[in-house]
């Protein structure tokens, strides 16, 4: 006997999101007008930005102890499960990478490795229709793929389709260069990535994202938006990036402004630090440390500062409006630069929410 045709559609799904951070890769899904019935992380300041933006409850809680019947308590009753999120990377960025000797998965710090095998843990006990994980594309490769390997096998023993793509967000609208790694995984087949909204190469630039923003001097925010401030300057760091022109980095400046590292041979490869940005071009990854003129090419491509944490949020794709200043709370400049700078970019999130929503059409018999 063939099985009955079933219509359905997203609204009959309800989307939980771990990891959630201050929801960026929620805010995609909501862009898509899916169901979105809570955000989970253990950064308990992120909750303010994510419930204020997100329509939905944030659940301070450590994914390492969280248990299935918690998570099952968050997805509305009688809606199909799609479970989504993005295990913090720290272990398997390029700076950890190289800076420790370390190439073994049970060296790992264990707070921090342990979060993707508590992801699988979760899967394996609630089995979601549809998953979704965003990393770093090292995570493929560090200790031979073994963590990569171990998530992936523990979802195909469990009957997931699974596929996974290498993504760089500037060709789904994002005004920044960050490739990172996006799986998929169904009971239902295969989800494709749809297919790039950039076409040929008309990228969104910084000038685009941030160019029309009034001019700030550094460490003085503007009047009509707290987020719109960029860390106050040194003297001697105001020289250098007054010395540095767009696109430029320290190579630009007289030799009495460098620092002691860019006089060693080994400096010569600090290529992006005290950089400046293009205007018509993406930016640079952003990063936690988005918002510190040393800490990569985060200058403004003409102003004599580094980027406010405003602008660092419209690069990373957030809505103009999107609310982070909670206003019961202590104000943090470097609070909010690391919620940012971990946030999955919202243009990303509604590439894979999109993904996801035509593999939905496309099941057909449930």
């Amino acid at each position: 006997m063939s099985q009955k045709k079933i219509n359905i559609s997203y609204n009959d799904f309800s989307v939980v999101d771990l990891f959630c951070g201050v929801g960026g890769l929620t805010h995609g899904f909501l862009k898509e007008k899916f169901i979105i019935d809570g955000g989970v992380d253990f950064d308990k300041s992120c909750k303010y930005a994510f419930e204020k933006n997100n329509k939905s409850n944030f659940y301070h809680n450590d994914v390492t102890n969280f248990s299935a019947e918690e998570l099952n308590s968050i997805f509305s009753k009688n809606k199909r499960k799609i479970l989504v999120g993005c295990a913090p990377c720290q272990p398997f960025s390029i700076y950890n990478h190289k800076n420790s000797k370390v190439n073994r998965q049970s060296n790992l710090p264990n707070a921090k490795w342990k979060l993707l095998y508590s992801f699988a843990d979760l899967i394996d006990k609630v089995e979601p229709e549809i998953i979704s994980m965003e990393n770093v594309p090292l995570l493929m490769k560090f200790d031979n793929g073994k963590v990569f390997n171990d998530f992936v096998k523990r979802l195909e023993a469990k009957n997931y389709f699974i596929s996974h793509y290498i993504v760089n967000a500037q060709d789904y609208g994002v005004p920044q260069r960050r490739k990172r790694l996006v799986l998929f995984g169904s009971k239902h087949g295969k989800i494709e990535l749809i297919e790039k909204t950039i076409k040929g190469r008309k990228y969104k630039t910084v000038r685009d994202a941030i160019g029309y923003l009034p001019p700030v001097e550094d460490g003085i925010a503007h009047p009509k938006d707290a987020l719109h401030r960029a860390r106050k300057l040194s003297e001697l760091n105001k020289l250098r990036i007054q010395s540095t022109s767009e696109g430029g980095f320290w190579r630009d400046w007289d030799k009495s402004l460098w620092l002691e590292c860019h006089k060693k041979e080994s400096g010569k490869s600090f290529g992006s630090v005290y950089g400046r940005m293009k205007w018509d071009d993406v930016a640079p990854t952003m990063t936690t440390y988005c918002t510190g003129l040393g800490n990569g090419r985060f200058g403004h491509p003409v102003q004599d500062r580094a980027i406010t944490l405003r602008e660092a949020a419209l690069i990373q794709s957030f809505p103009k409006n999107y609310k982070f200043i909670d206003p019961n709370a202590t104000f943090s400049s470097p609070n909010i630069a690391r919620q940012i700078g971990n946030a999955v970019p919202v243009g990303l999130g509604v590439a894979i929410a999109k993904s996801i929503k035509k593999h939905i059409k496309q099941i057909g018999k449930i």
